[in-house]
């Protein structure tokens, strides 16, 4: 890695494409995450993973499981960008003299990326997560709403209201992700963009710091020599098995973060003051279990998406492009 000119357009370009194909292909999976985690005790709608994708097409139609896909599409290339690159960079300015990273630096270049990338992860997460739990809510309120597959229907002060006390009330109100945002601005400033953000640290620096030793160690295990590339196939299977022992990991922690960024709640669900109040509330009142919700999705959403993103990297599909394409377009 430190012998090689980092080209920061092309992993750019790797992460981007990586981030979209992988997020078109796992989506409804991850909303199907982001429901089950935000199930309370005793107020259960969905049983599992299967229970909540056909209760979803049921109620909402297919593109109902994809309800969120446009803003993590939309932010998923500079978010995934930024992770993998930024790793690289770590990477590059720790080692010496084109020695092999230790363990322990291997874990601060993944810290270092975990930390850049939340600068993306935290709003789009928050934007995304309302948009998802939106069937829920509804499902759960047993009230009919209207939903398209590109608006979704929430109530006016369940959107206005500041971390969610009061009422529900039934008026609806057609809703979509630049709405949220334009409100969010207007009432809280870029904070309210950034609710969760020490929530968010705590899962994607940790995560990083699982993620990119492993893969690192796993693919090296593929090398036919230490000059050559890993298979490509080795490759997506070592960013699979290590993005999924990273999400199971730090699940207890992508379940806090889920729980403070949910704007909107159904009645009786409870509200959180911060992380250590959220930590404690489920704790107390729905055990430890509760911080596993949604762990055999994540796995399922991680696993096929980072080794998409890792064969794409590795084969050099950005610097392909770049290499072939980008004369033609300097010349127009």
């Amino acid at each position: 890695m430190s012998q090689q000119q980092i080209s920061l357009p092309a992993k750019l370009i790797n992460g981007g494409i990586a981030g979209i194909v992988g997020v078109t292909c796992v989506f409804p999976i991850d909303l199907a995450k982001t429901r089950l985690q935000n199930q309370r005790s005793g107020q259960q709608v969905y049983k599992s993973m299967m229970d909540c994708l056909v209760k979803t097409i049921r109620s909402e139609g297919y593109f109902g499981m994809y309800r969120g896909a446009a803003v993590n599409l939309t932010l998923v290339t500079p978010e995934k960008a930024i992770k993998l690159a930024a790793n690289d960079f770590f990477r590059h300015h720790l080692s010496k003299e084109g020695k092999g990273l230790t363990v322990l630096k291997e874990m601060l270049a993944g810290c270092g990326a975990g930390m850049c990338q939340v600068v993306v992860t935290t709003p789009m997460e928050m934007l995304k997560i309302q948009l998802q739990d939106a069937g829920r809510i509804a499902a759960q309120q047993q009230k009919p709403v209207m939903m398209s597959p590109t608006k979704l229907v929430v109530t006016n002060a369940v959107l206005s209201r500041s971390f969610n006390s009061g009422p529900v009330v039934s008026t609806p109100r057609a809703v979509s992700a630049t709405q949220i945002a334009k409100e969010l601005l207007q009432t809280q400033g870029i904070q309210g963009l950034y609710r969760g953000l020490g929530a968010t640290l705590m899962r994607d620096v940790p995560f990083s710091i699982v993620y990119f030793p492993l893969f690192a160690n796993l693919n090296r295990l593929g090398k036919p020599s230490p000059e050559e590339s890993s298979p490509f196939y080795w490759a997506f299977l070592s960013g699979c098995v290590a993005g999924s022992t990273a999400a199971v990991a730090v699940n207890p922690c992508d379940v806090v973060k889920t729980r403070l960024q949910s704007l909107n709640k159904a009645a009786s669900e409870e509200s959180y003051n911060g992380v250590m109040d959220c930590v404690s509330k489920i704790m107390r009142k729905e055990g430890p279990s509760a911080f596993l919700k949604g762990a055999g999705c994540r796995a399922l959403v991680i696993a096929p998406l980072f080794g998409i993103a890792q064969v794409m990297y590795f084969v050099g599909v950005g610097e392909y492009i770049l290499d072939n394409f980008s004369p033609r377009f300097l010349s127009v």
